[in-house]
């Protein structure tokens, strides 16, 4: 069974189209979703996630259903948002990752250890009764990126994990997330974020327009790219 199961997937939430008959059967360690805002990218990451459930079709990620088995999820993806005050629900920085493994029925002192390991590998074992509301958003970012590894899951999902973020602090959290074992799915508008990936997935009003080799996905994005910015109607501009 492919790492990655995500098959005929539409989701269409309080009657409206969003996904239309999406999949993605990959074992790539390294895949690009791209397309303008509005295409459907977020919400196919929640939908890989678990977080949603598809109307239709059906998601297996590492062989666990995710929408319907959230323990298995847990072990087998976990999705950094944009935002991370949108992920954030502790006040400090222990409570927040050793929320994770608690749901996944580690013991107490379990628990506590890794999330002091955790800290450890990224040299923040000073942050542990940190406030995270006195931390930048790029340090809260990466608090949640702890959290998620802790639990270590096989495949991460990335939604624009940069946006909002200063330079030095983006180029760091690039190479924390360039070195990790696991697999990556990074959703992003902006190709050049996705240019050396292994696969590459367009999608374009919630459909896939192409998927493939980046270099032949990218090619035909950012021609379609340069077409919409030239025309005169910026109606062609929405979403």
């Amino acid at each position: 069974m492919p790492l990655i199961d995500a098959q005929n997937i539409t989701y269409a939430p309080n009657g409206v189209p969003v996904l239309s008959d999406v999949t993605l059967v990959s074992d790539a360690r390294r895949i690009g979703v791209v397309g303008r805002n509005g295409s459907g990218k977020t919400s196919f990451a929640r939908v890989l996630a678990g977080l949603v459930a598809a109307d239709k079709g059906q998601v297996r990620i590492a062989g666990a259903r995710v929408a319907k088995d959230r323990k298995a999820a847990l072990g087998a993806v976990g999705i950094l948002f944009q935002n991370p005050d949108h992920q954030i629900i502790f006040p400090t920085v222990e409570e927040e990752i050793a929320f994770g493994l608690a749901q996944m029925g580690h013991a107490p002192a379990e628990v506590a250890q890794q999330v002091q390991a955790i800290l450890g590998q990224f040299n923040k074992g000073h942050w542990a009764r940190a406030a995270i509301h006195q931390l930048s958003q790029g340090q809260r970012q990466l608090v949640c990126l702890m959290s998620i590894l802790a639990m270590r899951p096989q495949v991460i999902l990335l939604d624009e994990p940069f946006a909002g973020l200063d330079i030095p602090t983006a180029m760091h959290l690039s190479r924390v997330l360039e070195g990790l074992e696991a697999t990556l799915v990074h959703i992003t508008h902006d190709p050049g974020m996705v240019r050396s990936y292994d696969h590459v997935l367009w999608l374009e009003g919630g459909a896939v327009m192409q998927q493939g080799r980046p270099q032949d996905v990218l090619q035909a994005f950012e021609a379609r790219m340069v077409e919409l910015g030239a025309a005169d109607d910026l109606s062609d501009l929405a979403g």
